[in-house]
């Protein structure tokens, strides 16, 4: 009776499977895809995809300037969860750190913090919490109820065991109260902070995937060959192709945008031009992206697998859903590449906070930046592919 298994598996099945696993290994794109892509997809998406909120900047405005006060500011600092980036001689000038979103949070002593508490009186401090992602703010106040809580333990025990030793067990200190205050969205609405996240994330992905079609196609049909025939520029020919994506695109900018105000209620405390701006700019910068990664592509399938690699890194590091505060320090400034972390800090601080082009100059640049480059790459890719 014949074995079924040496049947199935025959000497020409076995040679079929050895001549494919010759193939794939000697295709160094599908083993890297394979192998090395998705551990690094995993490695990078599990740091950045964090909900742990750790690291806010932190900065204070304390008017008592006492052994008390700075006490207090201590704990807060040397905690986990808040880090003290700077002190602020007055509240004006915490609160446009604050807006210009150099602090996450920030915390006023009174002048009399320290008098009251040896009166025996409570002395309320308030701390400031950016209310854009109201997660965040949300959690940052139970941190900041946490540290609270755990002085005013300490300030017990102290005076406790100071009693006992004086012999006056019914003497009173005052202890701290905290007083929150959630800036930009009191309501703490955990839709704003999405919506302006994914708004950028929409336009550059949505971006990236036409222009990547849209070059594939042109090679793929052969076409490239007779633009050699034209009498143009390598830059004018790509300029040519840029132009009709980016006014088709520009309607679905325009409808997310009416999707903002009226479906989730957004304000528009700020420029609508900073916003149409910005949103102009992550608009070609999608397309570079796109047209860089079709350069870099012989077929659809090469497209879409290297876009499937590109594009989650561009999500996960990007700040749009989830604090840049709770990434690893070694990631945090890989953000300053991401063109959608620019985007969202400027819709957001338009929009919501009411900032103006001084506030966020830098993420302009970043945004110019990072799209004259990528077109720019993909202008001198093209103009190889037609020598």
């Amino acid at each position: 009776m014949t074995n079924p298994i040496r049947m199935i598996f025959n000497h020409r099945l076995l040679a079929l499977i050895g001549k494919e696993f010759t193939q794939i290994r000697r295709d160094s794109r599908l083993m890297v895809t394979m192998t090395i892509q998705p551990s690094l997809q995993l490695l990078l998406l599990g740091f950045a995809l964090s909900a742990t909120v750790t690291n806010l900047k932190l900065g204070v405005v304390d008017d008592d300037q006492s052994i008390e006060s700075r006490a207090l500011v201590n704990a807060l600092g040397e905690s986990k969860s808040f880090r003290l980036t700077a002190t602020y001689s007055s509240v004006s000038e915490l609160a446009k750190a604050l807006s210009k979103g150099d602090l996450s949070a920030g915390m006023v002593v009174p002048y009399d913090y320290s008098r009251n508490l040896r009166r025996g009186a409570d002395s309320t401090v308030q701390v400031l919490l950016n209310g854009v992602n109201a997660n965040t703010a949300a959690i940052s106040e139970g941190y900041a109820e946490s540290v609270i809580e755990s002085y005013n333990a300490d300030l017990r025990s102290s005076r406790l065991s100071a009693a006992l030793r004086s012999g006056d067990a019914g003497s009173r200190r005052g202890f701290v109260s905290l007083q929150p205050a959630f800036l930009y969205n009191p309501g703490l609405k955990g839709s704003w902070f999405v919506v302006t996240g994914v708004f950028g994330l929409t336009l550059l992905l949505n971006a990236s995937l036409v222009a990547e079609a849209t070059m594939i196609r042109e090679r793929e049909r052969g076409t490239i060959e007779q633009l050699l025939m034209l009498p143009a520029s390598t830059a004018e020919i790509v300029i040519a192709k840029i132009a009709p994506l980016f006014a088709m695109l520009w309607v679905m900018v325009v409808i997310c945008m009416l999707l903002i105000k009226f479906a989730f209620g957004v304000p528009f405390h700020g420029s609508f031009a900073l916003v149409t701006c910005g949103a102009s700019l992550c608009l070609l910068c999608g397309i570079g992206v796109g047209t860089t990664i079709a350069s870099f592509s012989k077929s659809a399938k090469q497209a879409m697998l290297l876009g499937f690699f590109v594009n989650p890194l561009l999500f996960s590091l990007s700040g749009s859903l989830n604090p840049v505060e709770g990434m690893p320090k070694w990631m945090q400034p890989l953000t300053v590449l991401n063109p959608i972390h620019h985007l969202a800090t400027i819709v957001r601080g338009s929009l919501i906070k009411g900032s103006g082009f001084g506030d966020l100059w830098t993420n302009f640049f970043g945004l110019a930046a990072l799209t004259l480059g990528l077109l720019t790459l993909s202008i001198w890719r093209f103009r190889g592919q037609l020598s």
